[in-house]
C-alpha cells in the first residue's frame, strides 16, 4: 500500500535587507533607469503592485554600481547557500531530526546558476550524509514552489520510509538590471523580492497530508514568461496577458487536474496560490468563483515580501495553517512553459 506523504516541518527565511517601495520606486526613477516617456508611464505599476516593502540579499546601493554575470553569481551562490542552511536547520529543528537523518534532499532555484549545485553547496556546509540522494531543479520559476513540492513528494513515495528535504530559493533582486528601460525589468523591479523556503516530508510520519498533485503545460507559450539572457544578467521576460491567461485557461486546466485526481472543486476548504502580483491575485479569485479580497494571506504575503518566486507560496501556506485552516487545501503556482502547478493537500 503506497502512503500519502506528510508534511513534518515548513519552515521561510528572508534576507536582512529591507527594502521600503517608495525608494525603489525613486531609485528607479532617479538613478537605475532614468526619467522618459517610458519610465514616466510606467511608474503607477509601483504604486498598484500591493507591496509596502520586499527583502533583499544585497543592499540597494549594490544595485547603483554597474554589474556583470560574476558579481551576480557571486551574490547568488553566498546569499542562497546562506538563506538554505538557515531554512534547513529550522526545518530539522521543527521535525527534531538530526542532519544525518535525511535521505534526500531537493532544491528549486530559477534565479542564478551554479555548479556544483546547490545542494551539493548544502551537502558539504551541513556535513550531511555522503549516500544521500539529491536533486536540483532549475527552470520552473514562481511555478518552482508547487511542482517542487510535488516532486518531494513523489521521490518519499519512491523511497518507503526516507525522509526528504525540500529547499526552495528565489534571489529575484539580483535580477534588476541597471539602465534597462524595458517595460518588463521595470514591472520587475516594482514587484520581486527575495527569499527561501523549505519543508520535510516523510510517508511514515504525522501532519498534513499530500493527496496528490499534477500540472498543465499550454502550447504555444514559450513567450509567455522567462527570462533573456543578457551580457550583464538575466533579462526578464513577461507578457501583459497573464492575467487575462489566468481569467480564460487556469480553470480549464484545473479541472483537467480534479479529474485525473478524482476530485471536485467543491471538495476544497481552502485556496493557497502564488500570488504573481494583485491582478493575478484578482484574476485567481474571479476564476475560483471567489469572494474579491477573500485570498486575504496572498495579499499580505504580496505585501509585507513582494512576489518572491518559488518560495512565495510557502509563505501562504505558512501564514494560513497558522491561522487555523483546515480541511483540504488546492497549492497552485503559475511559472515558466506556460505551466501550472497543482497539489492537494489536506490538513487535519
Amino acid at each position: 500500500m503506497v502512503h500519502n506523504p506528510r508534511l513534518l516541518a515548513l519552515a521561510t527565511a528572508v534576507p536582512p535587507h529591507v527594502f521600503n517601495q517608495r525608494d525603489v520606486m525613486e531609485a528607479v526613477h532617479i538613478e537605475w533607469i532614468g526619467p522618459g516617456e517610458n519610465m514616466e508611464r510606467l511608474l503607477p505599476v509601483f504604486d498598484n503592485a500591493g507591496i509596502d516593502t520586499r527583502h533583499s540579499c544585497i543592499p540597494m546601493d549594490w544595485l547603483r554600481e554597474d554589474r556583470n554575470w560574476p558579481d551576480r553569481s557571486a551574490a547568488y551562490v553566498e546569499g542562497a547557500v546562506e538563506l538554505l542552511e538557515r531554512t534547513a536547520l529550522d526545518c530539522l529543528a521543527q521535525a527534531g531530526l538530526a542532519v544525518d537523518e535525511i535521505d534526500a534532499i531537493v532544491t528549486v532555484s530559477t534565479t542564478g546558476v551554479t555548479t556544483p549545485s546547490l545542494d551539493a553547496l548544502l551537502v558539504e556546509r551541513l556535513g550531511m550524509r555522503r549516500n544521500i540522494t539529491r536533486l536540483p531543479i532549475f527552470g520552473l520559476g514562481c511555478a518552482g514552489g508547487v511542482l517542487g513540492l510535488g516532486r518531494a513528494a513523489a521521490l518519499a513515495q519512491a523511497m518507503p520510509g526516507a525522509r526528504v528535504l525540500l529547499l526552495v530559493v528565489e534571489l529575484c533582486v539580483l535580477t534588476f538590471r541597471k539602465g534597462d528601460k524595458s517595460k518588463s525589468n521595470i514591472i520587475a523591479t516594482a514587484l520581486f523580492g527575495d527569499g527561501a523556503a523549505g519543508a520535510i516530508l516523510n510517508c511514515a510520519g504525522e501532519g498534513p497530508s499530500l493527496v496528490s498533485w499534477g500540472e498543465h503545460t499550454w502550447p504555444g507559450s514559450l513567450d509567455v514568461m522567462g527570462w533573456r539572457i543578457e551580457p550583464d544578467g538575466f533579462g526578464v521576460l513577461f507578457s501583459r496577458d497573464i492575467p487575462e491567461l489566468i481569467r480564460t485557461q487556469f480553470r480549464p486546466a484545473l479541472d483537467g487536474y480534479l479529474t485525473d485526481a478524482a476530485h471536485a472543486l467543491a471538495d476544497y476548504d481552502a485556496f493557497v496560490c502564488h500570488p504573481g502580483g494583485t491582478k493575478v491575485v484578482a484574476a485567481l479569485e474571479e476564476t475560483l468563483e471567489l469572494q474579491t479580497g477573500s485570498m486575504t494571506h496572498a495579499r499580505t504575503v504580496l505585501r509585507d515580501y513582494g512576489n518572491m518566486s518559488a518560495a512565495t507560496v510557502f509563505f501562504v501556506l505558512e501564514r494560513t495553517l497558522e491561522a487555523g485552516s483546515r480541511g483540504r487545501h488546492l497549492l497552485s503556482a503559475l511559472g515558466p512553459g506556460f505551466s501550472a502547478g497543482f497539489l492537494t493537500m489536506d490538513v487535519p
